[in-house]
């Protein structure tokens, strides 16, 4: 046998994984209720339609192109239009489209990492920020967030975690998988504290519309003379996750990042582009209406107080209610493995839901998340199932 990579071993992605043994039962004929992924196009949301018509005549139009690797200016200059909403000082210069926020990512821990060199990361977290910078020979370190406390930053467990090796603090906020929203007062502390230690900031605000009631703050109002990198797309807000169009945002009043804005646009050089037409869609979206936004939220407020009403039911269980996103994460009273919990619910009730150690082994632990995307009727169909499971197996 002719041996893979050892980096390529050290990759996972619980939410994709977890789909492997769900499709084997789906091939045997077996109905599997998905609450893994965090798509809104697999439940009954729709992409705009004038988001969508940008795309389709873009295509018709021939824009098929190689775009600049920075991505075209005309969507660039949106961007920063965008940004400069919530007080973010940028130009075209300082943005780079991507093939959605994950390459963002590998584009930015690729330019920064050094082996041994070290991130720190919300605990719990979307995976690729775990599993990409072990990809590139670095670390991801997790600063503990409290779920008694709606889920919020520790700050002094931050302060303990930096260490000479650090290279940056990353926040995704409105954060995925727990739904929580830092407000003001937590980001300028998270700031300070990069601002002290020469360190930079990463800014995931890809759910930055998708509040259910607080206004969204973006941290370089915040903290002006903290170098950062913002990361955003098109794929929560504006209801198009396939289209796999994001962008990195360097804001960097003092030069600090210079060096790692080279080793970024090397790497955007050398692949290319993103994809030409579905930027021209992502164009369409910024500067067009925005209605849906709010219509969106409705919707997924009342599948939001639906799961919080049947976790609160269901003994065992217990919910935080997230402050935006659209992702639930479940405590388990008294399990030592969430992972053996959500693969017996998959065998047993053919529900599909996603291990809490997946998005951290340690402050994820005894977990597991869902997503409230889909319609009441099929969540009701769901929790009855994850209910039965419950009592069935005496996790009452």
């Amino acid at each position: 046998m002719i041996k893979a990579s050892v980096r390529s071993k050290r990759i996972e992605y619980a939410i994709r994984d977890v789909l492997v043994p769900a499709r084997e039962l789906e091939k045997k004929g077996i109905e599997v209720l998905k609450l893994n992924i965090g798509d809104p196009i697999k439940y009954d949301f729709k992409t705009p339609e004038h988001i969508r018509k940008a795309a389709a005549e873009a295509v018709m139009n021939s824009r098929s192109e190689y775009s600049p690797s920075e991505g075209l200016p005309e969507l660039r200059e949106a961007i920063v239009e965008k940004e400069k909403n919530y007080g973010v000082d940028i130009t075209t210069d300082d943005v780079v489209v991507t093939t959605g926020v994950t390459e963002a990512l590998m584009l930015i821990f690729a330019a920064a990492l050094d082996p041994g060199e070290e991130i720190l990361v919300p605990g719990p977290t979307y995976p690729p920020y775990i599993t990409y910078p072990t990809f590139y020979d670095g670390k991801a370190i997790s600063y503990r967030t409290v779920e008694e406390d709606e889920w919020q930053p520790d700050i002094d467990d931050i302060r303990r975690k930096i260490t000479s090796k650090t290279k940056a603090i990353a926040v995704i906020n409105p954060n995925n998988p727990t739904g929580a929203y830092y407000g003001e007062k937590v980001l300028r502390e998270i700031a300070d504290l990069a601002g002290e230690h020469g360190i930079f900031l990463i800014s995931d605000e890809i759910y930055d519309k998708m509040l259910y009631d607080d206004e969204f703050i973006s941290p370089a109002k915040i903290a002006k003379d903290v170098p950062m990198i913002i990361l955003n797309g098109i794929s929560k807000v504006y209801l198009a996750p396939g289209w796999r169009i994001g962008y990195l945002a360097i804001r960097d009043a003092e030069g600090k990042l210079e060096d790692i804005r080279d080793g970024i646009m090397r790497q955007a050089r050398a692949r290319l582009c993103a994809n030409t037409p579905l930027q021209l869609g992502y164009l369409a979206a910024l500067k067009g209406p925005q209605d849906h936004i709010r219509k969106t939220m409705d919707i997924l407020r009342k599948r939001r107080d639906y799961v919080t009403k049947r976790v609160g039911e269901i003994d065992g269980l217990s919910v935080v209610p997230p402050n935006g996103a659209f992702y639930m994460f479940i405590k388990i009273e008294g399990c030592n493995d969430d992972k053996k919990f959500v693969l017996d619910l998959l065998r047993k009730k053919h529900v599909l839901t996603v291990h809490g150690s997946g998005f951290c082994p340690v402050y994820g632990r005894g977990h597991f998340r869902i997503v409230n995307l889909p319609p009441v009727e099929y969540l009701e169909r769901a929790f009855d199932r994850i209910e039965e499971f419950m009592r069935e197996d005496k996790f009452l």
